[in-house]
């Protein structure tokens, strides 16, 4: 069997509140695959939302991580894995200290919206809990790679 290597990984980027390294990019599957690493303090919660062309795969390899659709919530701790289905409003929450999760998308998108929502990390950390978010900006990729932002960090479904 053959295999080809994927490029190396991007350089650490501050996405949201969280690191993330672009493992898999839309470029290197014909926009089928991405995969995204990421690492989250305690605490930490996206905005609810819902992908609208892409499922969403939470592999998580460190720590715990509490994933939230409508009528179900469900800790991970590493080594489990979840689905949050296209079309479902869903939000996770860093249980842990600290966690480290996979986001895989079928297809492409969340890994895109990685790209063009982030900002390059000055350290290899999760970004300061005071740094200031482009929500403008995160909210603009977010419409263009069909993700539909529908509540502030903390919102249920």
């Amino acid at each position: 069997m053959t295999t080809t290597p994927t490029a190396t990984a991007c350089p650490p980027l501050w996405f949201f509140v969280n690191l993330a390294r672009v493992l898999v990019t839309p470029q290197e599957t014909g926009g089928s695959l991405g995969i995204v690493e990421l690492t989250g303090t305690g605490g930490e919660m996206p905005p609810l939302h819902v992908h609208h062309r892409e499922d969403e795969t939470f592999v998580v390899l460190d720590g715990e991580l509490s994933l939230h659709t409508p009528g179900n919530s469900q800790t991970l701790r590493a080594g489990e894995v979840a689905l949050a289905p296209r079309g479902i409003p869903h939000a996770y929450r860093v249980e842990s200290d600290r966690a480290r999760w996979l986001a895989i998308s079928t297809p492409a998108g969340f890994a895109a919206f990685v790209l063009a929502a982030a900002d390059p990390a000055e350290a290899d950390e999760p970004p300061p809990s005071d740094r200031p978010v482009d929500m403008e900006r995160l909210l603009a990729a977010a419409e263009a790679y069909g993700i539909e932002i529908l509540g502030s960090p903390g919102t249920m479904p």
